[in-house]
């Protein structure tokens, strides 16, 4: 279809000359991960009159569409004493009637007896969930894309970070762009107790930069079979400087996201207000005053994990270099006119250099929107669609054989060829044993 018709977006495709084959289940040549992703990608046909990314993001206030999806919820104690406290994760259940105004919509909590009697044999495909910045499970964007799957015989989870949809604050141990234990330890726990199943990933917007830095610190021995991730802002710097640009970035998203923000920051006050206080380099009422999400992440992120400047912390949190640690078949999509997740963020030349991922952008769309004439969210096909054809279709990955450079050698004769290593951190935590 044409692309510049008012209501068509071009859609375009990023990734390495030589892309990993995946494995059929049936008889027959292997399919390319690219093959895959296109095969996956309907025409973007949008809303004509939401004809740009402002008026695309800025309608998911207005948007009044429900999709029900419901939950039950059990609270886990973090196993690694390094991110002690408690994080809330909500499960897809057949729907119910109770209610519990503690909750957001549709979520109870699991009783002891149900969640103990959790687990099976089931080969069921289980998708686990990282929603955007403070939001949760009851976002509709994410039950936008869980709606499908579930219809489809699917298994899902949300895992919320700390203080996130409802969910309480325990410790002083807060979330970030690159805060990778929570998920790490639903993703084992899941495999424990569903050995059976294939799992997958979903990450949107933060929590697409958070799957991102999971599958890159996780490499080859990640246990998702594959993973999606929707408006990831990838490099933090670069979206930060776009965002404070402009008078829209600035007064209209960054304000509303370190509002947010600032709010989340209120109720973790009240119950963990001395954790904060105990650290001096936080200034509690300067936190308090904060304008912009750059200025949260300054005064707050960054004193609470010992970065000494926000720009420290995007640059360490971002995951555009942890594409190049990746090992599962990772599908991005991404709307070029996205006003929070910027355009020049984007890693176009990482993902050609990264056999294992795909990136698809559209012309138009925004962030995290996609709205259709009739108001559904056209990322919704292709993410749902990728996952479902990796889980019924393909058998396995047949791995890259990235070549090998021993041209440098030193006195004694060893190797010391230049390496880069996209998961080297500054950050360092340290803890008692």
């Amino acid at each position: 279809m044409a692309s510049w018709l008012p209501n068509h977006a071009r859609v375009s495709f990023y990734h390495h000359p030589q892309p990993i084959s995946l494995r059929s289940r049936t008889p027959g040549p292997p399919i390319s991960l690219p093959s895959l992703c296109k095969a996956s990608t309907p025409p973007c046909i949008l809303n004509p009159l939401l004809f740009n990314g402002h008026l695309q993001t800025c309608w998911t206030a207005f948007e009044n569409a429900d999709i029900p999806v419901y939950y039950k919820r059990h609270v886990f104690e973090a196993t690694d004493p390094a991110f002690a406290g408690t994080f809330a994760v909500d499960f897809v259940v057949p729907p119910y009637d109770r209610t519990d105004n503690a909750l957001p919509p549709r979520t109870t909590f699991y009783n002891e007896h149900e969640f103990n009697n959790l687990g099976s044999d089931d080969e069921k495909p289980l998708l686990i969930a990282l929603h955007g910045l403070s939001g949760g499970s009851h976002e509709i964007y994410l039950r936008a894309v869980l709606q499908p799957l579930i219809q489809a015989g699917w298994e899902a989870c949300v895992v919320n970070s700390r203080g996130c949809a409802m969910s309480k604050i325990t410790t002083g141990i807060l979330y970030n762009a690159r805060a990778t234990w929570d998920v790490r330890q639903v993703v084992k726990w899941c495999k424990q107790q569903w050995p059976k199943r294939q799992l997958f990933g979903i990450g949107f917007s933060l929590g697409a930069n958070i799957m991102v830095n999971y599958l890159g610190e996780e490499g080859d021995k990640c246990l998702l079979k594959a993973a999606v991730v929707c408006s990831n802002p990838w490099n933090l710097e670069a979206g930060a400087l776009a965002l404070q640009r402009s008078w829209l970035g600035l007064e209209v998203y960054s304000k509303a996201m370190g509002r947010s923000m600032k709010k989340l920051f209120e109720t973790y006050k009240i119950w963990h207000v001395d954790q904060i206080a105990m650290n001096p380099y936080v200034d509690i009422e300067k936190v308090r005053s904060i304008k912009y999400l750059h200025e949260f992440d300054r005064d707050l992120q960054g004193p609470t994990w010992g970065y000494p400047t926000e720009g420290a912390y995007y640059r360490d949190a971002s995951s555009s270099d942890s594409l190049a640690a990746v090992r599962i078949p990772l599908f991005a999509l991404h709307a070029e006119d996205d006003p929070i997740a910027a355009k020049e963020a984007l890693p176009l030349e990482e993902f050609k250099q990264t056999p294992y991922a795909v990136l698809c952008t559209t012309s138009r769309g925004g962030h995290l929107s996609w709205f259709e004439t009739g108001g559904k969210r056209w990322f919704a096909k292709p993410a749902s669609e990728f996952l479902m054809k990796i889980a019924a279709d393909i058998e396995d990955v047949e791995p890259f054989k990235y070549p090998s450079w021993k041209g440098i050698r030193d006195l004694e004769g060893n190797d010391s060829s230049p390496l880069f290593i996209p998961m080297r951190r500054k950050l360092r935590l340290h803890f008692d044993p």
